[in-house]
């Protein structure tokens, strides 16, 4: 339903919330960090604020995290509809030719779309990458169409895909993948929309094949530090030891990113340097639980003649501690709803701001049906909404 520019202003001081974590004020300096990676980012993934970065623009080859834009399309494809986990895919020729980290697909093999997608995340496996996107766009060409098509929908204004996995080309025209510490933060930030991506990436050992073909997770992150659930892992020669990572502590989340490392070693000791950081500085402060009733709407040609809207997800915001200014809710509702309404129906939104920057935000939806009306419910509104308006305006 089409939300008209109707809204409520609530002035919230941070002393009225519920503080998950309560700590002394600590004003954040910018850090000085001496990385030895080319490039890097630290990403606030609630509000998308950029904590810290260096060369975050510089265009670099980046190697599987290729894979974060493959991933992206496959959970979006599920979330649609249009594919489900338990598809069985058939293994084409040129996908089990495909070089590199696989899971050694056979031409003619077939693995259902879940298990292809694990070993994607846990692995990086080429061909896995490869049978995915054949299964959803028919070429694989097609399918690197639409992940160029999705990284320009995104703002990543310095990216082009040439390939589904981040393999080389290693051919005559010259051309390569390449992309940028923060584009890969945006694709990173919306793949984590889809949070059963987590399902896989969060593994840290497991098997395909009935067990028969052993799993173990390239990012190391997610077994040694404290939080971390994902995301991505990449090596090339040209583009060095290459690292998306994500972790959740206390409702807080964060996305780092680390290009051209040196050596493995070092971009998963600066990823966990840079989670740590943005954990330290930050306190998180609770807007709303999950299924809260949050406000109550007249509904128009309804059997009842409200609705309460509740929060759809959980909604947590991060701030500096020592920055305790006052933040603003706004409540975005539409003026007049009108039934029937499904259970979950998007009705409105909350958003949280402090001045210009957005800290958060989540969908109003019904908490309950309400059917239509009979007709002559219906008159009776109307009446009584001409009656109403007809003595204010008096």
């Amino acid at each position: 339903m089409k939300l008209r520019l109707k809204y409520k202003l609530t002035i919230i001081s941070c002393l009225l919330l519920t503080l998950l974590v309560i700590v002394a004020p600590v004003k954040a300096d910018s850090p000085d960090f001496e990385l030895q990676s080319q490039s890097a980012i630290l990403m606030d993934y609630q509000s998308g604020r950029i904590i810290y970065q260096k060369n975050k623009q510089e265009k670099l080859p980046p190697a599987s995290i290729t894979k974060i834009m493959t991933m992206l399309l496959v959970m979006e494809a599920v979330d649609e509809g249009k594919a489900n986990l338990t598809d069985s895919i058939m293994v084409s020729e040129h996908a089990a030719s495909m070089g590199g980290s696989q899971v050694w697909l056979e031409p003619g093999e077939e693995m259902e779309l879940g298990d292809l997608l694990k070993a994607v995340a846990i692995v990086s496996a080429n061909d896995a990458c490869v049978a995915l996107a054949e299964y959803l766009y028919g070429t694989e060409e097609e399918f690197v169409e639409q992940m160029n098509k999705k990284a320009k929908s995104l703002g990543m204004k310095n990216t082009k895909f040439y390939n589904t996995n981040g393999l080389p080309l290693n051919d005559k025209s010259g051309k390569e993948n390449y992309t940028t510490a923060y584009d890969v933060a945006l694709m990173t930030r919306e793949l984590l929309n889809y949070p059963q991506i987590l399902d896989y990436t969060s593994i840290w050992i497991d098997h395909l094949r009935a067990g028969d073909y052993f799993l173990r997770n390239t990012n190391e992150l997610v077994r040694f530090y404290d939080g971390a659930d994902g995301l991505k892992t990449g090596y090339t020669t040209e583009a060095g030891f290459c690292l998306s990572a994500t972790a959740k502590r206390k409702g807080l989340r964060f996305i780092s990113v680390i290009m051209k490392a040196p050596n493995s070693k070092i971009r998963f000791k600066e990823s966990k340097q840079l989670l740590s950081y943005a954990f330290n500085i930050h306190k998180s402060i609770l807007i709303a639980k999950q299924g809260e009733t949050i406000d109550e709407v007249k509904v128009f040609k309804g059997k009842e003649d409200k609705v309460e809207l509740v929060a759809q997800n959980e909604l947590i915001i991060s701030i500096v501690k020592g920055e305790d200014e006052n933040l603003i809710k706004r409540t975005i509702l539409d003026d007049q709803i009108s039934a029937p309404i499904s259970s979950g129906d998007e009705l409105g939104k909350i958003i949280i701001l402090r001045g210009e920057e957005k800290l958060g935000e989540t969908n109003l939806i019904a908490k309950n049906n309400v059917e239509k009306a009979s007709i002559l419910g219906i008159i009776s509104d109307l009446f009584i909404n001409y009656l109403t308006k007809f003595i204010a305006a008096t």
